[in-house]
């Protein structure tokens, strides 16, 4: 027994269909707390450098952190990971609801999936008792509709995470459904989970998870509820969820419009917070052992079609299938949301993918004839409900488009790669980085790809001036190791954001369900650089060096400047962007090529990393000592 966790690991090979059950090691569960750190460790041990992100070679690993399943503040994720099909290096994607929980009460921390099943299978968990079972019948259906038959046949109180048709035809941006309108959507997870022939993980546990000392664990959280459900951000999120942040972002001139074309959205009013209060909320919805219950189920009538439920939209597909397609309506909106999660995928990805279809359209690089005589215009349903069937079935341009858009300005070429949004081929999420080019450097250097959620920096952007480019590299690599920290023990991280649940009680709450008296928060965020600088070294293993190459964004984001509204004139140059990740790399401990240092990789025990970049020639040259107590890298920076 382990204090904290399940205790268990499934390591399922669906090429022979054998499943085997280990118990959890001690070390490696304190050494990487599970979620993305699990996943970090073993992608880097286990896939082949050559091996296709959607071959046999890759791993499927599912994991809840530490905090999943316990009562704890807001310990409701579980992770999902593999080798991405968009970027060709690590990947993972977190998804709230109650599915990672639910692992943990059937005893489990994690499961590893290798191979490819010859026939669709999905995998049933009830406590002890795991089998691969045909999935034969669910093939085909999109992830509710599927979610819904696997809780008819099994019972409601199964949890479910399944792909939809996307996933099953190996769309690169394909992601996991759960709980009717959760996902984890980042890095074409989904694709991963289909190219093994998986249609889904169908679990129900019974047990508890042991915990050191659950007394003072309930008294602690009941604490933490009573203090933040009156800190003044709880009511507004309650009511609006993240969807009320379309207007905030357009006032401050970072909300990516027509394909970040520029980033204010003058119809923006009727796809904020209120007219989705007000026209589609049927019910507020919450994870696991969440008080905020900051999820919006909408119900959503368009003229001449039957009316859809959904979850959402959140912010990041109000901007994303909103302005930045020129969407003005919440129900249209709100309707894309649901064509996406029924294909099974994601919405940010989604929506640039659309987005970018319509400005080749607009440009006169894509044609109807392409487009099966349909058009690709600004905000309208057709053409994206069209384009999408095209793209899950693979069909004509749809298979250019099925890979993001990275691949598909490969394919259409004549400069459309200067406005195809992303970098290392994930799209990026809904925030416009000229006007914040710390977000900008956030989007540059996240591990996964272009990712808010690795460091989100609009605020420091806003409070230090949205021109300043010196200094801001240090707040975005100490937001990189905090903020992603949650993805590791699998907590949600808007109660440290939002109403001030500190990342040092997080780490009390662990010890008490683990018994680590001498667990900190200077080990919780070196663990966090460790997992970072894995990540990077399995990204250079794979695609080559230098790091620095695969760093800039796409050349809207230095050679144009914003056109209209509050940040018209807003500009970041090439130069500016060198100026950001000689920084970066400096306080990373990194050379000047993006590549880590040998220092850095030893002081962090990745004694293996640094030999295997070594014999590639990719290890940095450091650019500044190292500083004599590590732990001031982890200090917050005063914005």
């Amino acid at each position: 027994m382990i204090e904290g966790f399940g205790g268990s690991v499934l390591r399922i090979d669906l090429t022979t269909g054998t499943i085997e059950r280990k118990p959890l090691d001690p070390k490696f569960a304190r050494d990487w707390l599970g979620g993305r750190g699990f996943i970090a460790k073993i992608l880097y041990d286990e896939v082949p450098r050559n091996a296709d992100p959607l071959g046999p070679e890759n791993r499927l690993v599912v994991t809840p952190g530490v905090m999943s399943g316990n009562f704890a503040p807001t310990g409701s994720k579980c992770c999902f990971g593999a080798v991405s099909p968009l970027s060709n290096g690590h990947g993972d994607s977190t998804v709230g609801g109650h599915f990672g929980p639910e692992l943990k009460f059937a005893g489990l921390d994690l499961l590893v999936f290798s191979g490819v099943s010859s026939r669709p299978v999905y995998l049933f968990i009830d406590d002890d008792r795991v089998e691969l079972r045909d999935a034969a019948r669910y093939w085909g259906t999109g992830t509710m509709d599927a979610e819904k038959k696997f809780k008819d046949d099994l019972g409601e109180d199964f949890e479910i995470a399944c792909i939809g048709p996307a996933g099953e035809n190996r769309v690169a941006f394909a992601c996991i459904g759960h709980d009717y309108g959760r996902q984890a959507g980042r890095c074409g997870i989904g694709a991963v989970m289909g190219s093994k022939g998986l249609k889904a993980i169908a679990v129900r546990g019974t047990r508890s998870v042991p915990i050191h000392d659950l007394p003072k664990l309930k008294e602690y959280t009941k604490a933490i509820i009573k203090r933040t459900s009156q800190h003044p951000n709880m009511a507004p999120w309650q009511k609006y969820g993240t969807a009320m942040f379309v207007g905030w972002s357009n006032e401050r001139g970072v909300y990516p419009t027509h394909n970040f074309q520029t980033t204010y959205f003058d119809r923006y009013a009727g796809i904020d917070g209120q007219p989705l209060v007000d026209k589609l909320l049927v019910s507020n919805k919450a994870c696991f052992g969440c008080w905020m219950n900051c999820g919006k189920y909408s119900k959503v009538q368009l003229a001449g079609k039957d009316p859809v439920y959904v979850e959402g939209p959140e912010y990041e597909t109000g901007s994303l299938c909103g302005g930045n397609c020129g969407f003005d309506k919440i129900e249209d909106v709100a309707y894309v949301n649901w064509l996406c999660d029924r294909a099974g995928v994601d919405t940010m990805s989604g929506g640039g993918v659309f987005s970018f279809a319509m400005e080749c359209f607009e440009k006169g690089l894509l044609t109807k004839e392409q487009l099966e005589g349909h058009e690709m215009r600004w905000g309208s349903i057709e053409d994206v409900e069209h384009l999408l069937e095209m793209i899950v079935a693979r069909r004509g341009v749809g298979e250019w488009f099925a890979g993001g858009v990275r691949s598909a300005a490969e394919k259409i070429g004549k400069g459309s790669e200067r406005f195809a949004v992303q970098v290392k081929g994930q799209g990026m999420s809904g925030y416009d980085g000229r006007n914040a080019p710390g977000m900008l450097l956030a989007y540059m250097t996240a591990d996964i790809g272009a990712h808010h959620n690795r460091a989100w920096t609009i605020t420091m952007d806003l409070d230090l001036g949205s021109k300043v480019i010196k200094g801001k590299a240090k707040v975005v690599v100490y937001l990189q190791h905090i903020r992603p920290f949650f993805d590791t023990v699998s907590a949600c991280r808007l109660f440290w954001g939002e109403v001030d649940v500190t990342a040092e009680e997080h780490i009390e709450a662990i010890s008490m369900m683990t018994g680590w008296s001498d667990f900190t928060l200077d080990e919780a965020m070196r663990l966090s650089e460790r997992i970072w600088n894995l990540n990077r070294a399995h990204y250079l293993e794979r695609n080559g060096g230098p790091g620095r190459a695969f760093d800039y964004p796409n050349a809207r984001f230095y050679e144009e400047a914003v056109p209209s509204g509050p940040a018209k004139d807003a500009r970041v140059t090439l130069a500016d962007l060198d100026v950001m990740l000689d920084e970066y790399y400096a306080v990373r401990g990194w050379g000047r090529d993006g590549n880590p240092s040998r220092e850095v990789l030893l002081d962090l025990g990745l004694a293996d990393a640094a030999a295997n970049l070594a014999k590639l020639g990719c290890l940095g040259t450091l650019m500044e000592p190292l500083p004599a107590v590590r732990g001031e890298r982890y200090k917050p920076r005063a914005f």
